[in-house]
């Protein structure tokens, strides 16, 4: 007998202990879900400011004016990318072998190596020859599979662009580039197409 009301009362000290519990759980509100703000239009742009200025993207995006301190960026051609009116100084095709690459232009904008000479892109919103028409789905696309316009069997984007280094951005702060470059002065500049390196020797 005394060991059934034993079992009882252990019995009834588990049950309590689980009501208990239970009514505890049941009282205790659940913390509402964390929500993202969206940024405005114009936090996208200022955010997309102090990347490209960290990122240094004028380097070789706009083109440069000679001052007694040296190269500077053409505030006037911000990110218009390598000059259409550019010359190349004349290039001898059997200085461009494995390990060896250098400067095509003195302002930065175009650069000779075995993988061709490649231009730095116009990123100004121009609809014709820069970025105006991209999405920020292309642009994604482009950083990160590292294809000449996001087309799949293109061509790779050529040296010396880190788009692999680009490319780890987060989603949101890519599209945050992008706006930057949308909110800047469009500059109509048809930058030089890629030369592959069978073609350089053609090159005037």
């Amino acid at each position: 007998m005394k060991t059934n009301n034993r079992l009882y009362l252990f019995l009834s000290f588990i049950f309590s202990i689980s009501f208990l519990l239970f009514i505890i759980g049941c009282s205790t509100p659940t913390p509402p879900p964390v929500q993202k703000t969206e940024m405005s239009l114009d936090q996208k742009i200022e955010r997309g400011r102090y990347l490209v200025n960290v990122g240094s993207c004028t380097d070789c995006h706009s083109p440069k004016i000679m001052t007694p301190q040296g190269p500077v960026p053409d505030t006037n051609r911000l990110f218009s990318g390598s000059p259409s009116e550019m010359k190349l100084p004349a290039i001898n095709p059997k200085e461009i072998t494995p390990g060896k690459w250098f400067l095509g232009s003195s302002d930065l904008t175009a650069w000779v190596g075995p993988w061709g000479v490649s231009y730095s892109a116009n990123l100004t919103p121009d609809s014709a020859t820069g970025s105006g028409t991209w999405s920020e789905e292309l642009f994604i696309k482009i950083l990160r599979s590292g294809k000449f316009m996001g087309v799949d069997a293109g061509r790779p984007i050529m040296p010396p662009m880190p788009w692999q280094n680009i490319g780890l951005m987060t989603d949101e702060d890519l599209k945050c580039l992008l706006a930057y470059f949308h909110s800047i002065p469009a500059i109509k500049n048809a930058v030089h197409a890629y030369v592959p390196p069978n073609e350089i020797a053609s090159l005037k």
